[in-house]
């Protein structure tokens, strides 16, 4: 069996990541999903558009379980993830790029302000 070189390397960078950073990829992760997920409707491949519009569904859920309610700031993001995730249903069952733009632009506000997040944290 062949080892793939950048598939070892993803997952030492996964085990390795700190919580923020894994934070990070999962914002990343949902950011692409939703861009294949346009590709694919404007193809009109449904069945792939309704997959990669589930696993961003799936990473909006995991980040709201995650949420720390300690801190007040979660309430505002448990707000901001519940529309995230209403528009990606939305947006997957018209398949409606539109939607799904409005969502995916959120998403990347949402890991912009992670990143700036992370910046002020090492300071």
């Amino acid at each position: 069996m062949a080892v793939n070189p950048a598939s070892v390397y993803n997952d030492n960078k996964i085990l390795t990541a700190t919580p923020a950073e894994l934070t990070l990829m999962l914002y990343e992760g949902a950011i692409k999903f939703c861009n294949i997920a346009l590709m694919a409707i404007e193809k009109n491949d449904f069945e792939k558009a309704n997959e990669n519009i589930i696993k961003a569904e799936n990473i909006i859920t995991e980040l709201r379980a995650t949420l720390d309610f300690s801190y007040p700031v979660a309430n505002q993001f448990e707000t901001v993830y519940d529309y995230i995730y209403r528009r990606l249903v939305e947006a997957n069952i018209k398949k409606d790029k539109d939607i799904l733009e409005e969502a995916l632009k959120y998403i990347r506000e949402m890991r912009d302000t992670w990143k700036e997040v992370m910046k002020r944290a090492k300071n």
